[in-house]
């Protein structure tokens, strides 16, 4: 693996850009191909050959889907930035708190980050996917949020159906309700077990050679379609800082990180030439990449998840890290700080953001609003700190409420979801029970 990110383009000439596995396996492929294959042929990831510099004019753009008309035609070429640029059509504001900021990225049809990477991947492989005429099963390891964005996103399309695996129990009320509502196109597996269990089972069913002829391919992080969209908002947050602050500000920016695409988004933005002064990677008790990057855990001290009240972060062998890992080598613990949260510490921080600000925040971006006061106790004299808020509270009323003894009101997306019809099936940790339901599906 590389110590180095991939070179900046020198220009337009460097478009259409090719994609290479994270692996090293010979030969590139166009990004229609790694769209539709999630993963390359050896097991890896796909990546950009090439990172191209951030083109002239991107800080004033007046929205996020100006920023994809910009930013993303050397990636997934003009009629798909078109197609992102369309997806994203709802707010992402960025709201002061104090000297720091957040940037609300709850603003989707279902109330999480992951609306972003999922209605972008959704119409750029529908539209893949009827050019080549065909048909394809998106197989989707959920620890909560992901897989209620790519239902909604991917529902009733007519070139695509969904699987959905998410660890039974493992995620929230509210979360389930999303994850299980009837819809066209999709299928809800609870798995007995963890959402490591879910990972495994979907990079199981890849490498099954029984389910070659359904089409399968991923809508987790792994698929570099997903990924690539998320660079707008990072572009977008620290845009909206120095609009306010100053053009010479570089804020620092704090990510809540499980799977660790979020963060690799961010990384990539900054090699293309966003200006920040840093990332801070904030995990929960699932903490193998803190380890990792202060030097007490080696690459493949994967350890087995555990629970907490930030669940979607609940992620013991995070695959993004492979991305990570082959776009900066032995650099990572010079460009990311990593911090690690527990629950108490997590309870504590939403109620004092909201004694002090009136602001109620989810379990998720409290582990990022800890991480940055932490991180910021260590480092006088820094600048702002820009850390994303991924969900919605009323996505965990129950959490809230107990840190602040506050509900939070429920938005119409959620309120909807809760109403109606469900449909969840059970499913045993083993690569033979998914096998049977998918091919029981045809």
């Amino acid at each position: 693996m590389s110590d180095a990110p991939p070179s900046p383009a020198a220009g337009p000439a460097a478009a259409p850009l090719a994609y290479r596995s994270t692996r090293g396996a010979p030969g590139v492929v166009g990004f229609a191909q790694a769209l539709l294959a999630g993963l390359a042929p050896d097991g890896g990831l796909y990546l950009p050959e090439r990172l191209p510099p951030l083109p002239a004019g991107w800080e004033a753009a007046a929205s996020v889907a100006e920023l994809a008309r910009l930013v993303l035609p050397p990636f997934v070429g003009e009629a798909g930035a078109e197609a992102v640029a369309d997806a994203l059509g709802f707010d992402m504001p960025v709201v002061a708190l104090g000297d720091d900021f957040v940037l609300e990225l709850f603003h989707g049809p279902t109330a999480a980050f992951k609306d972003v990477g999922a209605r972008s991947l959704a119409r750029l492989m529908d539209a893949a996917l009827a050019g080549a005429g065909r048909r394809a099963t998106v197989l989707v390891a959920t620890s909560g949020d992901t897989g209620g964005a790519v239902a909604d996103a991917f529902a009733g399309l007519p070139h695509a159906r969904v699987a959905l695996l998410y660890p039974d129990g493992g995620v929230s009320p509210r979360q389930e309700e999303q994850l299980t509502v009837a819809r066209e196109g999709v299928r809800a597996f609870a798995v007995r077990g963890s959402f490591d269990d879910c990972q495994r089972l979907v990079k199981g069913a890849f490498a099954d050679p029984a389910l070659a002829g359904l089409g399968l391919t991923s809508a987790n992080s792994i698929n570099v379609g997903r990924l690539l969209p998320q660079t707008l908002y990072h572009l977008w947050g620290v845009a909206e800082v120095r609009r306010r602050l100053g053009a010479n500000v570089t804020p620092r920016v704090v990510v809540p990180s499980g799977n660790l695409g979020n963060l690799a988004a961010g990384l990539m933005a900054q090699a293309m030439g966003l200006p920040v002064a840093g990332f801070v990677a904030a995990h929960n008790r699932n903490d193998f990449f803190p380890r990792f990057l202060a030097g007490t855990a080696a690459a493949d001290a994967f350890a087995p998840s555990v629970a907490t009240l930030s669940n979607a972060m609940d992620v013991g062998a995070p695959s993004n890290f492979e991305r990570l890992a082959a776009l900066f080598g032995a650099r990572l613990p010079e460009l990311v700080t990593g911090e690690a949260v527990d629950d108490a510490a997590t309870l504590a921080r939403m109620r004092l953001t909201h004694e002090r600000f009136g602001y109620l925040a989810c379990p998720h971006t409290a582990v990022g609003l800890e991480a940055a006061a932490r991180t910021r106790a260590r480092s006088a004299g820094a600048g702002p700190d820009l850390v994303l808020a991924t969900a919605h509270p009323a996505k965990f009323p129950e959490a809230v409420e107990r840190a602040t003894g506050v509900t939070p009101a429920t938005p119409p997306a959620l309120a909807a979801a809760a109403r109606a019809p469900k449909r969840v099936e059970r499913l045993a940790a083993d690569g033979a029970a998914l096998r049977a339901a998918l091919l029981d599906w045809g």
